[in-house]
């Protein structure tokens, strides 16, 4: 286990690099309807541009997963921190939506390069008895960050600009670059000697793709991350479209998003008390469909009134969090070996980012085509009843492994 330095333990530094990475995620969906003025872009168009920041975790997830720990995992985020800040300094500048949907993408491989070594770093910096809770706080890295751009993004927008606000996040990347440089020592990767998976890569990543593990885990990630990226991204374009003021909407978007969190920290609470990881995502995917449901779903052209539908929004939002803090702690106990943990949540990360690439863009095709967001509910009970049916078989897989452990 490493030091503490500066009196701060390192995986909350690693917890906080992850929530500056996921503000460039969420950074866009605020200044979504600006853009769609200053840059004339549709609605499916912003539904691209929303996803794009994916790209590189969707093509390249398992391959800096496989090469992570002979690159270093402080050294892969701290490559991942520079490159956010570059590229968000820089998409300030641009005024047209190919420039700037060229340089979400380059945002996407560094957010790709912060995340996907966090958990096997989180993994080598706490004892094993805290290891769940922490996987419980990482998991709130995503929602934490896409709450704080939520909130703060419509106040810099309405008092600057745009512009001001990709700088101002260019500069907070390159500020939790120099924590993760002072606090976060460099952990050795596990020795070669240890089992056959801790090898060269081919040997990794032909163990990976051979264990029904990482298979699992990443394509439940895939479902969930789908729905809730397309929910909670395009909330401020629907509470715009409801006349709602830019901060009041961005206000109701953070509540939605932070309620994501105390959803994670609940999973590893609960899994640390031995509630069953198959328990804890058919719950969250039972009560997103729910959500969902009361949220979006009309009746004779009516549906709920709007402080019900704002706490159903919550609902799929918070409950839905215990999953992405389960499946972190399912990834780290259903990886083949302790070498191909990084390559895990590699491929985790590549089909989640697949199922967040391609989220947006279909429930924005499905409300353009219905004329409203009334069928947005349709989209995700398709995916949460999917995802329910994966989270069985992980719990089968899980019991399997502690048989053989």
């Amino acid at each position: 286990m490493s030091k503490h330095r500066f009196g701060i333990h390192p995986s909350w530094v690693i917890v906080l690099a992850g929530v500056c990475a996921a503000l460039h995620v969420g950074k866009l969906p605020p200044a979504l309807p600006v853009l769609q003025e200053a840059l004339h872009i549709s609605l499916v168009q912003a539904g691209f541009l929303l996803s794009a920041v994916q790209v590189a975790s969707m093509t390249l997830g398992l391959a800096v997963g496989l090469s992570a720990d002979s690159l270093g995992l402080r050294r892969s985020m701290l490559m991942g921190l520079g490159l956010l800040s570059v590229a968000s300094i820089g998409g300030g500048f641009v005024d047209d939506a190919t420039r700037l949907l060229g340089l979400r993408a380059v945002e996407g491989l560094g957010f790709l390069l912060v995340v996907m070594p966090a958990p096997a770093l989180i993994r080598r910096t706490v004892e094993a008895s805290q290891l769940s809770g922490r996987m419980g706080w990482w998991g709130t890295y995503m929602p934490t960050g896409s709450a704080l751009a939520l909130l703060l993004g419509p106040w810099v927008i309405a008092g600057l600009n745009w512009s001001a606000w990709w700088w101002l996040l260019g500069a907070v990347a390159a500020l939790a670059g120099v924590a993760v440089w002072l606090c976060v020592p460099d952990v050795p990767p596990p020795a070669p000697a240890q089992n056959a998976g801790n090898g060269a890569w081919p040997q990794r990543l032909a163990l990976t793709l051979q264990s029904p593990g990482p298979w699992l885990v990443a394509l439940t990630f895939a479902v969930y991350s789908s729905q809730w990226l397309a929910v909670v991204g395009f909330l401020p374009t629907v509470y715009a479209e409801l006349g709602l003021a830019a901060g009041t909407a961005g206000v109701l978007s953070a509540c939605v998003a932070l309620a994501n969190v105390s959803g994670n920290i609940l999973s590893g609470w609960l899994l640390q008390r031995g509630w069953a990881a198959q328990r804890l995502l058919i719950v969250g995917f039972v009560c997103m469909t729910l959500g969902a449901v009361g949220a979006y779903a009309e009746w004779q052209g009516q549906g709920l009134p709007s402080a019900l539908r704002f706490a159903c929004v919550v609902i799929f939002s918070a409950v839905g969090g215990l999953i992405p803090g389960t499946l972190f702690s399912c990834a780290l106990r259903l990886a083949p070996s302790e070498g191909t943990v990084s390559t895990t949540v590699g491929a985790m990360q590549q089909l989640s980012a697949l199922g967040q690439f391609a989220g947006p863009p279909l429930v924005a095709w499905v409300a353009a085509s219905a004329g409203g967001w009334q069928w947005t509910w349709a989209v995700t009970a398709t995916l949460s009843l999917a995802g329910a049916v994966l989270a069985h078989w992980i719990g089968c897989a899980l019991h399997k492994k502690e048989i053989y452990d």
